[in-house]
């Protein structure tokens, strides 16, 4: 037994030691587990701080960005630190870096590591260089916006491969070409595409997801047959491609002949082609002869003499020959010969050409006087074309003059009336441009209207807004150098085509315009700036602007367009500002939008808040003309963060509306 205790003792007495070192190791594992996850946290906080750092070296002018400060994290939580980060549960989940001067060939692939990111979007901004590939490998991305950029070259074919969650891709109006990548079609949960605007060449993909609510392919160089799975969009989604063809569009032309049968079909249509010019041409002769010279001005007596006198005088007349000019010659017979042989200066090379003499022979009706002049509607060669006169246009000599109209005449946009011609002589000047059916939009918001022919309704009046503020935004791209680049911008102004598509006039004069003139009737000089400081700015076409949304959301014509200065007591922001003071911002609303003014109320008090942000009297405090046109092309897109917009939030630059 004594043995046995002995033995049973020395058995039993290694057994503290075993739980000790046990204890030991176990206690060294869990602080060096802590430790390390301690330390992983402390250096993985500034992972996403360094890589949006890095994001923003990037970056030739990056201003707005002043507030990303090294020594605060962009989230706190679901609350943002940094100006355009979207926050939640303390990562980053988005950048909406929209509107703030953003400029240079940017680098995003620091962007990689924030794998957590559900929005991107540099809109309106002037970043350039290829399309960021990195945009591929954030694979939980839900919507891409980097439309009104500078973005060039070819997109890969393989760009969107994998992005399985991806709703929403905006690539409006940059210098993309290529192909448009056959990868798109992969994107089965894709809502929205919008494409217009670029250089896109081939043939559409065919996409085919159910999701697809909106697409525009607007304004590029497609060809071939559309894919029948799209053949139910809207045909303006393919505008702007000459060569495609198939539903929406007209139909594709089958070429199924040989080319021995083709020689001989354009054989015979060039015969038959000359034959019908050589019978037009005399019958239009014959014509001309057997009718009395309708000069434009018909319908007012004593114009047409007036006309024909003032074009046709012993005053000193310029003769233009292509680009050149010729010199001045005084006698009657020399003024007649230089009216003769002188051209109108056409600067579109897509529109049939007449001279003047066809011009002031051609049958026409005055359409009425505006600010600048006369207008009328003349019918040639089964065209009809608006001749503006402008008698208040010397500001600039003959050379400037000319170069400031080949100017106007290169710009081309869907929302901008071309200038097709113009006649230039000293004491006035003749701009031509096309006629357009539907009128302006001051007459669809102000006239009759009845059960036969309503008002417009919201839905057309929110892509009417929308329609002005990108050919707005296409002239301040494309006329950088002047400070109001429309400087007219007013109902009246602004035609609406077949489609109710908008179509911006009168943009672009100021340079030309007599100041004398100007100060009393554009709209420019009407700006509270003009009457505070003398002068207008950039943001002098924002105001006017917002009061034309003002007057498209109330249906009241604006005095401020009748009053020669700014005058607070009939400006028409001052009346809603005071409905609104008085808590009777439903009534500010035209009574003709029915019931939009309830099913819509939260588009229409949006829309309202934008337009009283434009007519800010304080310049500083004003929106620029991208921050509107950002606001506005968002207005009612609430799933920029795949509807996780509550728990986002984002720093504001903008003051809240009392309403």
């Amino acid at each position: 037994m004594p043995t046995g205790v002995r033995v049973a003792g020395l058995m039993r007495a290694p057994a503290p030691t075993i739980s000790a070192a046990s204890s030991l190791f176990l206690f060294l594992y869990l602080f060096l587990y802590l430790s390390s996850s301690s330390l992983v946290l402390v250096l993985s906080a500034p992972s996403d701080t360094e890589t949006l750092l890095e994001f923003k070296r990037s970056l030739t002018s990056a201003r707005a960005l002043r507030d990303w400060n090294p020594k605060v994290p962009p989230c706190n939580n679901n609350k943002p630190n940094w100006a355009g980060v979207l926050c939640l549960n303390g990562h980053v989940r988005g950048l909406r870096l929209e509107n703030m001067g953003l400029k240079g060939e940017v680098n995003v692939d620091p962007l990689v590591s924030l794998s957590r990111m559900r929005t991107l979007s540099f809109m309106n901004n002037t970043l350039v260089g290829p399309w960021p590939s990195v945009i591929g490998k954030l694979r939980n991305l839900r919507s891409v916006y980097l439309s009104y950029n500078h973005f060039s070259g070819a997109i890969p074919d393989d760009a969107f491969t994998g992005m399985k969650f991806l709703k929403k891709v905006f690539l409006t109006n940059n210098e993309f070409n290529g192909q448009i990548p056959s990868s798109l079609a992969s994107l089965s949960r894709l809502m929205e595409l919008r494409l217009d605007g670029n250089k896109f060449r081939g043939q559409v993909p065919r996409l085919e997801m159910p999701s697809l609510k909106k697409l525009n392919v607007s304004n590029n160089e497609l060809e071939g047959p559309i894919p029948r799975s799209l053949s139910h969009m809207d045909p303006s989604s393919f505008a702007g491609n000459r060569d495609l063809c198939g539903d929406p569009l007209p139909e594709c032309e089958r070429a199924l002949i040989s080319s021995a049968g083709l020689l001989k079909i354009a054989v015979i249509v060039i015969i038959l082609g000359v034959t019908l010019a050589v019978i037009a041409a005399i019958f239009i002769i014959m014509n001309l002869r057997r009718q009395p010279a309708l000069q434009l001005g018909k319908g007012n007596p004593g114009v047409i003499e007036e006309d024909q006198n003032k074009y046709m005088s012993s005053k000193p007349t310029t003769a233009v020959v292509g680009d050149g000019y010729r010199s001045t010659e005084s006698s009657v017979a020399q003024a007649k010969r230089g009216a003769e042989h002188g051209k109108l200066l056409f600067v579109r090379d897509d529109r049939e050409k007449f001279d003047l003499q066809d011009l002031l022979r051609a049958s026409a009706e005055i359409l009425g006087s505006g600010s600048f002049g006369s207008s009328y509607k003349a019918t040639i060669l089964c065209n009809a074309v608006v001749v503006k006169r402008y008698k208040h246009m010397n500001n600039v000599g003959r050379e400037e003059f000319h170069e400031h109209m080949r100017r106007l005449g290169r710009l081309t946009h869907p929302n901008l009336l071309p200038l097709v011609a113009y006649y230039y002589r000293k004491e006035e000047k003749l701009l031509i441009s096309d006629f357009v059916d539907e009128g302006s939009l001051a007459s669809h918001l102000h006239g009759n209207h009845n059960l036969e022919e309503p008002g417009i309704d919201w839905a057309t009046r929110l892509k009417i807004i929308r329609g002005i503020a990108r050919g707005m935004s296409y002239l301040y791209t494309s006329l950088p150098s002047i400070a109001a680049p429309h400087g007219h911008l007013k109902s009246s102004n602004v035609l609406l085509d077949e489609s109710l598509e908008p179509l911006l006039t009168d943009y672009g004069l100021i340079p030309v315009a007599n100041v004398e003139h100007g100060q009393t009737l554009m709209m420019a000089y009407k700006s509270p700036e003009y009457a505070h400081l003398g002068r207008i700015s950039k943001k002098t076409d924002v105001w006017s602007f917002g009061i034309l949304i003002l007057e498209m959301l109330t249906g009241r014509f604006p005095e401020n367009y009748l009053t020669r200065n700014h005058d607070t007591k009939s400006d028409l922001a001052t009346w809603v500002n005071n409905m609104i003071k008085e808590k009777k911002t439903s009534l500010v609303f035209d009574a003709e939008l029915g019931r939009a003014r309830e099913s819509n109320k939260g588009e229409l008090l949006k829309m309202l808040k934008i337009a009283l942000s434009c007519c800010e009297e304080d310049v500083e405090r004003r929106l620029d003309l991208n921050q509107v046109v950002a606001q506005i092309e968002d207005l009612n897109d609430a799933d920029l963060s795949d509807n996780d917009g509550d728990n986002f939030a984002s720093t504001s630059r903008n003051s809240q509306m009392p309403v």
